[in-house]
This record gives C-alpha cells, structure tokens and sequence, in this order.
C-alpha cells in the first residue's frame, strides 16, 4: 500500500503531459501551408447567376417517383378545391356513406410538413400543397387516391419562418391545371397529369400584396376557366387570370384600399347579378362575375373591420350575407341591395363571440335553412361547442352538441345528411341531421393518436375522406 500513492501521481503527471502534447500539436498544426485568396469568377459561373435570398424561381424543381396513366384509376369522383364543387362544404355522394359502428379503415397515411393545407381530387388523383422545411421549399404533391403512393413533386425554394406551421391553402384542380398559392403569395399552375410547369405569378412583386402575418391563407378560386386572386395590392383588388396560359384578362382596381386577409374569394347570386364576394382587411365588397362588366366594383362596406379574418363569406339569404372572424370580433350580418340601378351594403346586425355565431377559422355551412358552426375559445358557455342556428335569430341557437362535445379549430362538412366534424387532436365525430336542426351523434374515431392542430379542411371523394393534423394526411374509407 505504502507504494500506491507515487504510483497514482506518475500516472496523473504522464496523462497531464499527454493532453499537454495534443493540444500543443493541434495549436501549431497547418494541414494546408498554400492557401489562395479566391477571387469573383475564379469558379468559372456564368455572370447573372448569382442567387439572391428572395430570388424565389416558382416551380423550378421537379421530381417524378411513379406512374399513374388517365385510364389505371376506376375513380372518377371530384373534390376540385376550397370547399368542394359548389363551394359550400356539402356534397351528395352517390356512394352511400356507413353509418353502422365499426371504425373506418385507414386506407394510407404520409407524413407533411408542419402546417393546415389541404388537398383537392381529381380522378384518382390526390393534390396537396405541402412545405419541406428540410429544403425551405413549397412543394405541390401528387399522390394516388388509391393507395397514397407520391406520383410527382413541383417545389421551389422559398425561405420562411415557421408561424403555427408553414401552408395553409388548398390547390384549384379541373382538366388541364391545378393551380396553388404559397405562404407568400406564390401562384404556380402545373398540368395535373405530368406535372409539367404551366406558368407562375408572385403576388407581391406583380401586385404589391402586403401578404398577412400569418402567410397566404387565400385558396385559388376558378370560375368558367378565370382563376379569380384578391391580392388587395397597392393599385389592384381582385384579378381575373386564365387558368391555362396565366394572361390576365381583367382587374379591379384597389379604391377601397383593402389589404389581404386570410379569407377566401366566393361566388353569390344577388339580386340575380352573379359576383365574387370578398373580406379583406379593410371590408367587405362585391365584384361583378358577369361577363358584361366582369371586375367592375359593384359595392363595398367597411362598418365591420377584423383586423384578422379567416373564415370566408357565406349568402344565408336572397342578399344576406354572415362573415364571422376570430380574436374577439364575433359576426354580422351584411345586407346587399340594389334599387334604382344603384347597389348597396350595409351592416344590420353584428354581435360578440358569445352573443351570436362566430368562428375562428373554418366557414360556417348552410345547410336546409340552417347555419351551422363550431363557436371560438371566447364564446361563453357554448365555447367550442358544434353549433345550429335559424338564420332569421343569428344569436340564439336551435340546438347545441353535448357538454363534453368541443372542437376547438378543427374542420367540419357535409355529406349525405351526415355531418363530419374533425376534432383538433385528431378525432372524429359523425351526427345525423335532424328536422329542426338538431343532430345525433352516431359515431365518433379516434383517426390521428396524439393529433395536433388538426385544424386542414376536409376533401372527399369516391368513398374516401381526407384529414389532416399539423404533421399527418389520413385517408379513410366511409363509403
């Protein structure tokens, strides 16, 4: 024992000196003594290449992964953007929808990049703008209904900031195109079978778009062959582009000097004058979709002015309008004339989140007379509660879901008298609709475990049900 302490200090001092050694050794070591000063244009690239940060080139990439010809997909079914076909979340599906209780089969699932975007359908086709925060790219995806395989990927770089994720829109498909905009105003329009580039527009640069906070959450909108933008530019509010070749065919001009919101552009019938109606940071207003005086500004009204609106405009009547929004606003109720030759807009009614229907993010339906909503986080008692009202009484409801029947952000619609409605943490819920408005629950699924923010939209199409969270696309099958 008397030998052990010397033994341990030779051991400690020989360790010291070793690491003493290395890092003497790493401190005077140059691996390469002949270095040269690298100069512009010493690695030979052509001059007018140099990239900078907002260089952003729309649809510059493409990957194809597999093959799906027109004629391999016995599915034909449609779900060709924000809304569905006629634009009001209800569908009349010519596949009986299960109502019995056994759960729905997942038919396949992919992962996303973190965000609410959904996808539209056309035959057997599956369309979905995504983000990859890997690359700091959008990426509109191609899958197969069927089995969920990616066919192609289109995707330029674009550097963002996550802000309650990245993609909030939905993609415009038909014959011939589909058609997105990005978190920063970026319109792409591809060929939906090769996913060949057709033609791109930035918003910003063309327009001046002041895009919102948190990113574009406006979804294409086509009517007749027109994709219809309201970019609520400097000098332009709303623009008709043809869907096929992106030539501009007509504009309206900016008078009202509304910015862009996160609503979505919608088409109504009043007064027997066809229009797309509009929410922007600023008001409501009125353009003609006649071909008459398509773009002309038939009406505006700013006496109701969220400064965040999501939800977009919905006709419960002959010219009654309901916009709803988040963060305190509540609703109203726009009326729209037209006497004289002379239009008008004015608001008769609007109340606080927990004095009438509101909403936060998704757009009420109407449906058989009825509206139908999911009340924001401040809307007293009833928060979070699946919601009916009569549209002649907007502050009492007809009928509310259970107690412990809440959901938050998530998405909701219609199909087959069935109401789907998705619950933020991934769980579904299915009620029957009911004389009066009242509705029974028949089934609810758990379809996402440990869901998060599952607050997309739905799309259906040939029996299949579309749902997303923040980080996950599940198609299910309900026919």
């Amino acid at each position: 024992m008397k030998n052990f302490k010397p033994t341990v200090t030779l051991i400690t001092v020989a360790v010291a000196l070793c690491y003493a050694a290395l890092i003497a050794v790493w401190h005077l070591y140059v691996p390469r003594r002949a270095l040269t000063v690298q100069l512009p244009g010493a690695d030979n690239r052509p001059e007018g290449t140099a990239r900078k940060a907002d260089d952003v080139r729309i649809g510059e990439f493409f990957m194809k992964y597999a093959e799906l010809p027109p004629s391999a997909s016995p599915l034909t079914g449609i779900w060709n953007g924000f809304r569905g076909k006629q634009f009001d979340n209800i569908i009349g599906s010519p596949q009986p929808i299960r109502t019995d209780d056994a759960p729905y089969a997942e038919q396949w699932s992919v992962a996303t990049g973190e965000g609410h975007a959904a996808p539209a359908i056309l035959n057997g086709r599956v369309y979905f703008l995504d983000y990859d925060e890997s690359l700091n790219s959008d990426a509109l995806r191609c899958f197969s209904l069927e089995t969920g395989k990616e066919l192609w990927r289109r995707w330029y770089r674009v550097p963002i900031k996550r802000n309650h994720g990245f993609s909030r829109t939905i993609p415009a498909v038909g014959e011939g195109y589909v058609i997105t905009i990005g978190p920063e105003g970026h319109v792409m329009c591809c060929d939906p079978i090769t996913g060949d580039l057709r033609w791109t527009l930035d918003m910003q640069q063309t327009y001046h778009t002041e895009v919102p906070f948190w990113y574009t959450g406006q979804c294409p909108h086509v009517d007749g062959g027109t994709l219809v933008l309201a970019p609520a530019g400097e000098e332009v509010l709303m623009a008709g582009i043809d869907c096929l070749t992106g030539e501009e065919h007509w504009r309206t001009p900016n008078s009202v000097h509304y910015k862009m919101s996160h609503s979505s552009v919608m088409p109504m019938t009043i007064g027997g004058k066809r229009m797309y109606v509009y929410i922007g940071v600023g008001g409501a207003c009125g353009v003609s979709a006649e071909a008459a005086d398509r773009g002309a500004l038939l009406w505006s009204a700013g006496a109701w002015q969220p400064s965040v609106v999501a939800p977009s405009p919905v006709q419960i009547g002959a010219n009654r309008i309901l916009m709803v929004a988040g963060y305190g606003n509540g609703g109203a109720l726009l009326q729209v004339n037209h006497t004289a030759g002379r239009w008008t807009a004015s608001v008769t009614d609007r109340f606080k989140p927990n004095e009438g229907v509101a909403c936060e993010q998704q757009t009420p339906l109407f449906y058989h007379d009825r509206v139908i909503s999911v009340l924001p986080k401040d809307g007293g008692a009833n928060r979070g509660k699946l919601v009916c009202y009569a549209p002649d009484n907007l502050r009492t409801p007809v009928w509310t879901s259970a107690a412990d029947e809440r959901f938050g952000l998530g998405p909701y619609l219609i199909i087959d008298n069935r109401l789907f409605v998705f619950k933020d943490d991934g769980e579904l819920y299915v009620y029957a609709l009911e004389n009066g408005g009242e509705m029974k629950l028949l089934k609810r699924q758990r379809i996402i475990a440990d869901g998060v923010d599952a607050w997309g939209p739905m799309a259906y199409a040939d029996g299949r049900l579309l749902l997303r969270d923040a980080h996950k696309l599940v198609c299910i099958l309900i026919g």
